[in-house]
């Protein structure tokens, strides 16, 4: 499903520095196979948000080749990408990404909007792409008071429900979660993980997952330390 080989990638060059910028990620190869679970753990600035944006082409090596379905994300245009992401990756971003004015329902809705192939899979049988927004938003613990209001009346733990049933709807292959966790309390967490796993497993989906959390590791079929697979820290640290 992922397949990363002789990927190197680096921010900007800080002139005050003369060492690389944290992030700098340098990773020979990272296979992940169709249908199963990651859990992606590292210390706060090792490059953890950088590779997640580089899987899901929001950001483009610059130099090897990281591709999903078999397609580098390199070869494609910036409209091609767009097009290829909303078809095929949901994404639970670290800062939610709503839309401050819409409502939680139509929040959810988005990728609907941008993707022929969503928008067809979120219709199920007798339902509609709506119905179905609305069952995530019931499912990860979202009062049906709230699912009109603007999304900029929540609080922060409800806004990273509503990203998460946006990254779910219309059953993306790859989901891509960036500290999903981060702002849920323990009975929420659990109910969110329970919900998130149930889908993804349910829809085939890939789950590439990020957190501190090292009590939600042992929900995966396997861990992934970016510390261990990235050789430009392993350099930084040697130096």
């Amino acid at each position: 499903m992922i397949q990363i080989d002789a990927l190197r990638f680096a921010w900007p060059q800080d002139t005050r520095r003369d060492r690389p910028p944290a992030d700098t990620l340098a990773i020979d190869a990272l296979h992940i196979e169709a249908g199963s679970t990651v859990f992606l753990h590292g210390p706060s600035g090792s490059g953890k948000s950088t590779l997640l944006g580089l899987l899901a082409g929001v950001l483009v090596a610059g130099s090897g080749r990281v591709s999903l379905l078999g397609t580098a994300w390199s070869t494609l245009s910036v409209a091609r990408r767009d097009a290829f992401r909303a078809d095929h990756v949901g994404y639970i971003f670290q800062q939610f990404n709503l839309l401050p004015y819409l409502s939680p329902t139509d929040n959810v809705l988005l990728p609907c909007r941008f993707s022929a192939r969503r928008l067809q899979r979120a219709h199920g049988p007798g339902g509609s792409a709506r119905s179905q927004a609305q069952s995530l938003l019931e499912r990860v613990g979202l009062d049906p008071s709230h699912w009109s209001r603007a999304s900029s009346a929540l609080s922060v733990g409800q806004q990273q429900r509503v990203a998460a049933a946006r990254a779910l709807i219309g059953r993306p292959e790859v989901v891509i979660a960036d500290e999903p966790t981060s702002a849920l309390d323990a009975d929420l967490r659990e109910t969110f993980m329970n919900l998130l796993m149930d889908e993804c497993r349910a829809a085939g989906s890939t789950l590439v997952f990020v957190s501190h959390d090292a009590r939600l590791a042992e929900r995966f079929d396997r861990q992934v330390s970016l510390v261990e697979i990235n050789h430009a820290a392993i350099d930084r640290a040697a130096a």
